[in-house]
C-alpha cells in the first residue's frame, strides 16, 4: 500500500483540501481522506494540486518520427491525401526495433505531458511488402514491451485494414504492410491477446477497423460480431472527399451509415468525426459512442472543426488523442478544442454552459470520455479506480496562489505541460519532478533511429 498527502486535489465529487490517498497493489484507489494529516511513510507532495490523468483516444505511434518533416508545400496544394503519401513512403521501411524504440519515446512524452494511459491505433503489422513476421503479432509486441518499459496504461487496437479504399479497392505500396483479411485479423488478435495479457492487469485489447474506406459492409459488420465486449475504434468523415467517397459507394454519409448499420454505444470511439450533418451530430451524441477529438492533428492536416458546442448540447462524449503526435502536449490538445470553436463562431467561452470553468469543464469531458473510449476504470479520483494521477507544480507562474477551477484555467490557457510535476498510471508513479524515470535510456535509443531513418 502507497500513499501519498496533497494539500489541494479533483476528487470526484470536487476539490478537496488537505487529501490523504492511499494505492493498493494493483493499481486501483484503495482510500481518500480529506481534511487529514499526513502519516509516516506518506509521500508528501508539497507545493503541488493533484488531479485525475487523462486518456489519450488516439495515437499512431510510428508517425512521432515523422513530426517536422512535412512541413513544405509542393506543386499541387497540400492536403491530408498528400501528407498521406509521404507517411506510405516512410512507414515502407520501418523495422520492430525502430518502431519499439519510436513507441517507447512517445509513450514517455505523453506521459511527461500529463496522460497516464494510451490507445494505441496500430497497424502496420507486416513486413515490407505485407509478408507476415515469423510472430503475426510481432510489431503488437513491440508496442507492448514499449509500454512494459514505460508504464502507460495500454488500451492496444490492431487495425483491420483490408481496402485500400472505399469501394474495396486493392491494397497498394505500403498499404500491403498493414493489410488484413478476416481470418489473418482474427489470428492476429489472437496473438496480440497473448502479448497484452503478459502486461499490467489495467491494459487490454480492442479492435479498430481503420475506416469505412479500408474494410466493407460485410467484414465490418463481422468482426464487430466476432469480438463482444471490447472497445472498438473507428476513423471516420475526417475529410470531406472522405464523405464524397462513402456516400457514392454505400449511399450514405459516413457516420449516418455506421448508425444505421453498426451497434454504436458506449464502447465505440468514432475518431475525428468532423463532418457530420446537424441529423449526424445528434445521433452521435445520443449513440454513447464518443467522438475522439485529435486537435493538434487535425490542425496540422486542415480537416476542420468538429462541431464541438451542438454535440455536447446533445449530451455527447467527447476524449483526445495526439494521433499523428507531430506534437504531444495535452494542455495544447484542450486549448485548441475551446480555440477552434471561438475562431468558427468568433465569441469566448464557448463550448460549455454558463456560468462553468472553461478548463475544468474541457478537462472533465475529456476524463470521462477518454477512459470510456479506453474501457478503462479511471476519469476521477474516487475508492476502486485505478490510480491514473497527475500533479502540477503550484509554484509555476501560471499557477501562483490560484486555487480550484482557476488552477485547470490557468494550466489550459495559461501554462503548458511543462506545468506536470508527477504521473501515475495505475498506481505505477513514472513522472517524477517532471521528468520521466526512463527518459535518459527511451531518448538515447529514439535519438539513433531518427538519426538511421534521416540518413536513408
Amino acid at each position: 500500500m502507497e500513499s501519498v498527502f496533497v494539500e489541494q486535489a479533483l476528487l470526484a465529487h470536487g476539490w478537496a483540501d488537505r487529501v490523504r490517498l492511499t494505492v493498493a497493489a494493483d493499481g486501483r484507489i484503495a482510500s481518500i481522506e480529506t481534511d487529514a494529516t499526513p502519516r509516516a511513510g506518506d509521500q508528501v507532495l508539497t507545493g503541488k494540486t493533484l488531479l485525475p490523468a487523462l486518456a489519450n483516444l488516439h495515437s499512431h505511434a510510428f508517425q512521432r518520427a515523422m513530426a517536422g518533416l512535412t512541413e513544405y508545400r509542393g506543386q499541387q496544394r497540400d492536403s491530408f491525401w498528400t501528407w498521406r503519401e509521404l507517411m506510405y513512403r516512410f512507414v515502407g521501411a520501418l523495422t520492430p526495433d525502430q518502431v519499439e524504440a519510436i513507441a517507447a519515446l512517445v509513450q514517455v512524452e505523453m506521459m511527461e505531458a500529463g496522460y497516464a494511459a494510451v490507445a494505441e491505433f496500430h497497424y502496420l503489422h507486416h513486413r515490407p511488402g505485407g509478408g507476415a513476421y515469423d510472430d503475426i503479432a510481432e510489431m503488437s509486441a513491440r508496442v507492448a514491451a514499449a509500454a512494459s518499459e514505460t508504464g502507460i496504461g495500454l488500451t492496444h487496437l490492431p487495425v483491420l485494414y483490408a481496402f485500400g479504399g472505399a469501394g474495396e479497392k486493392p491494397l497498394s505500396g505500403a498499404q500491403a504492410r498493414f493489410g488484413c483479411d478476416g481470418e489473418r485479423y482474427q489470428a492476429l488478435m489472437a496473438a496480440a491477446d497473448r502479448v497484452i495479457a503478459a502486461l499490467p492487469a489495467d491494459c487490454r485489447l480492442g479492435i479498430a477497423p481503420h475506416s469505412l474506406r479500408a474494410t466493407s459492409p460485410g467484414l465490418l459488420k463481422a468482426t464487430v460480431a466476432h469480438f463482444p465486449g471490447r472497445p472498438i475504434h473507428i476513423h471516420i468523415a475526417e475529410q470531406q472527399q472522405e464523405v464524397r467517397d462513402i456516400e457514392a459507394w454505400l449511399g450514405a454519409r459516413p457516420v449516418a451509415w455506421a448508425l444505421d448499420n453498426l451497434p454504436v454505444d458506449e464502447r465505440w470511439c468514432l475518431v475525428h468525426a468532423t463532418h457530420m450533418t446537424a441529423d449526424e451530430t445528434t445521433r452521435l451524441a445520443r449513440s454513447g459512442g464518443v467522438a475522439g477529438l485529435c486537435l493538434i492533428t487535425e490542425a496540422n492536416l486542415g480537416d476542420g472543426l468538429f462541431p464541438v458546442e451542438a454535440f455536447l448540447g446533445d449530451g455527447g462524449h467527447i476524449g483526445v488523442g495526439s494521433d499523428s503526435n507531430v506534437r504531444i502536449a495535452l494542455a495544447e490538445e484542450l486549448r485548441l478544442l475551446e480555440y477552434g470553436q471561438r475562431l468558427g463562431h468568433q465569441a469566448r467561452n464557448v463550448v460549455f454552459t454558463e456560468g462553468q470553468s472553461t478548463g475544468r469543464a474541457l478537462y472533465e469531458a475529456s476524463l470521462k470520455g477518454g477512459a470510456r473510449a479506453l474501457g478503462r476504470d479511471s476519469g476521477a479520483l474516487k475508492v476502486g479506480a485505478y490510480a491514473d494521477m497527475v500533479t502540477l507544480d503550484m509554484t509555476a507562474l501560471a499557477l501562483d496562489g490560484r486555487q480550484g477551477d482557476r488552477i485547470l484555467d490557468g494550466w489550459i490557457f495559461a501554462g503548458d505541460d511543462r506545468l506536470v510535476s508527477d504521473v501515475w498510471a495505475a498506481g505505477r508513479h513514472k513522472v517524477k519532478d517532471g521528468r520521466h524515470v526512463a527518459r535518459e535510456a527511451v531518448e538515447k535509443r529514439y535519438r539513433g533511429v531518427l538519426k538511421s531513418l534521416l540518413a536513408a
